[in-house]
């Protein structure tokens, strides 16, 4: 029973992380949308931001899935409390520019932060197979999107 709730809080801690992220780079789009000097070297980053949404809604609900399947409730929100784990959420309260830099930045450190976070859930031994490989898969994905975060920020820097 216990390894069962550490299981459901593993994963209820990854949707929150995604559900940051989802929030981090609705929040990218804001900042975007906002600036003085709108132009459409800017189009893209919309278009990413916005797979990357829906990616990290497609994982949440993967993982709700899991958790409901082992008898618990998926988590709701984001992570606003001082776990294990630094949040998107932390992340994109510190936006403090709108240059497309400053954006790329804060969204590779969100991206950091969730990359820490799954290794940090594929570090738990007790996870099953087969949610070890799904967890896994996520982390991939989320690594293709850092990668493809940092180099963007590295064409500007």
């Amino acid at each position: 029973m216990e390894n069962t709730k550490e299981t459901i809080d593993i994963l209820n801690d990854l949707i929150l992380i995604n559900n940051d992220r989802i929030a981090g780079y609705e929040k990218a789009m804001e900042e975007l949308k906002s600036k003085k000097d709108t132009d459409d070297e800017d189009l893209d980053l919309t278009v990413l931001f916005e797979k990357m949404i829906d990616d990290s809604r497609e994982i949440r609900n993967a993982l709700g899935k899991e958790v409901q399947v082992l008898g618990g409730e998926m988590a709701e929100g984001t992570m606003t409390s001082g776990k294990i784990y630094r949040a998107w959420m932390d992340v994109k309260s510190v936006f403090t520019g709108k240059d497309r830099q400053t954006i790329l930045e804060n969204c590779e450190a969100g991206e950091d932060a969730a990359q820490k976070a799954y290794k940090a859930a594929l570090d738990n031994e007790e996870l099953p197979h087969f949610l070890r490989e799904m967890i896994h898969d996520q982390k991939d994905l989320l690594l293709e999107s850092h990668d493809e975060i940092k180099a963007l920020r590295d064409q500007v820097a």
